[in-house]
């Protein structure tokens, strides 16, 4: 079963995704944000810089929670021997594909305590056609539901999933299952490549624990006035 979730004050309920090449860019948008974001998501493009645990490292030193998005598969063996390992760093969310029972089952024996492990269910860069063309003839939310019941029965600790599957997630699951929604749009549909969206307050009236927002915060003309907007627009959502 899942652990509980993790502790987080409502200011800590917007991730920022820092989808950046490097750590001087990474550690120019930490500076820009300042108090308006405390959460922050780095992935695979840091990852490919080689600077990605420095800025890890400089993330926790300044009192900023980060969450590993690098949505590790592999065997179970492998796939656990990563999030082992991972555990020594101060990470407090890491995603991987929830495809795969018996690699879930395996990493979520040796999370450490501090760590909490979200599952991937559907990109939410993918609609239905996307699924069928992987041989998968079904509607999102009906796999994504299937896939958080097995992530959570493997032990993990939640899901990241469109906030569009919030709500069923939610009555699937329990209070204590954890879901994070990224692609979140405050200001409506984008254009962009993400097909599943939805806005700040229906991902928390739906059961979101936390949202990744990225590019709304990133082009805007003040990030940090666009990223204090949703904090406010969080604390009303949740009070």
């Amino acid at each position: 079963m899942s652990r509980a979730p993790l502790p987080l004050r409502d200011d800590e309920r917007l991730i920022f995704a820092l989808d950046v090449p490097d750590r001087e860019a990474a550690l120019q948008w930490v500076d820009r944000l300042g108090d308006s974001v405390s959460f922050y998501k780095i992935g695979m493009e840091l990852l490919a810089s080689g600077e990605y645990f420095e800025v890890l490292e400089t993330l926790a030193r300044r009192d900023k929670r980060v969450f590993v998005d690098l949505k590790f598969f592999d065997i179970p063996a492998t796939a656990a021997a990563v999030i082992k390992r991972l555990s020594q760093w101060p990470v407090s969310y890491c995603t991987l594909h929830g495809w795969h029972p018996a690699m879930m089952e395996a990493c979520a024996a040796v999370a450490g305590p501090q760590m909490r492990l979200l599952a991937v269910t559907v990109l939410t860069s993918m609609g239905r056609e996307d699924l069928a063309q992987m041989g998968i003839d079904r509607a999102p939310v009906e796999v994504v539901v299937e896939r958080a019941r097995a992530a959570r029965q493997a032990g993990i600790d939640g899901v990241i999933a469109s906030g569009q599957e919030a709500a069923p997630i939610r009555a699937a699951t329990d209070a204590a299952f954890s879901i994070v929604c990224p692609g979140i749009r405050p200001d409506g549909p984008a254009g962009d490549d993400q097909k599943r969206t939805v806005g700040v307050a229906q991902a928390f009236a739906d059961g979101a624990d936390a949202i990744v927002v990225g590019r709304p915060i990133r082009l805007a003309s003040d990030p940090a006035a666009a990223a204090r907007a949703i904090q406010q627009a969080i604390t009303r959502a949740r009070n």
